[in-house]
């Protein structure tokens, strides 16, 4: 493989793993006691849409062109309504458990799937930019793409751990805030 479509794949895993570097870092605010089979569960799930949605988009561009523009106007609504979904859950979670119990709402595998198809659905169009590579230059991106994520998103939820067990019962609403800007900023800059 050329070095060029390594560095290339090692920038664009980079800039995609922001959202889900964030994310992450909502996740191990949210739960700072967080075993690190978890930890390493969370960051692959993520490393897994990361390298899917592309590869998604590479089989429809080479299939079914017309129909994937017409969703691609989609994309920052879907994240937007996700992230927030997830995120006002998180801060309502936050409201009962000061209430009702100390410990924390752990991350479960639904919320998981949502985080990582609502963070990884605007790398759908990064199959419009790797349309002209054969398949098993596709496959290598997205897999470097996954590798990228996985140690950015591990990084996250190490940081959030740290300051979660600082935060203690404001880091729900700290992440659901998070996870809210996130959601805009997605849609933000998926509009303009």
């Amino acid at each position: 493989m050329k070095l060029g479509l390594i560095l290339n794949s090692i920038l664009l895993g980079a800039g995609l793993a922001m959202d889900a570097f964030s994310v992450s870092m909502a996740n191990g605010l949210n739960e700072p006691l967080m075993k690190k089979r978890k930890l390493f569960a969370i960051a692959s799930a993520f490393a897994f849409f990361q390298a899917l949605m592309p590869i998604l988009g590479w089989v429809c561009i080479h299939t079914v062109v017309e129909h994937f523009r017409a969703f691609e106007k989609f994309i920052p609504w879907i994240a937007l309504i996700l992230l927030c979904y997830i995120g006002i859950k998180m801060i309502i979670d936050g409201v009962k458990c000061e209430d009702e119990y100390p410990e924390p709402v752990k991350l479960g595998i639904t919320s998981l799937i949502v985080q990582g198809i609502a963070t990884s659905i605007d790398a759908l169009s990064v199959g419009f930019t790797i349309a002209d590579y054969d398949f098993p230059s596709a496959l290598f991106t997205a897999i470097i793409i996954a590798a990228v994520t996985f140690v950015i998103c591990s990084g996250g939820l190490v940081i959030g751990k740290k300051f979660g067990t600082k935060l203690s019962n404001k880091a729900q609403f700290l992440g659901g805030a998070i996870l809210i800007f996130i959601g805009f900023e997605i849609f933000i800059t998926g509009i303009i």
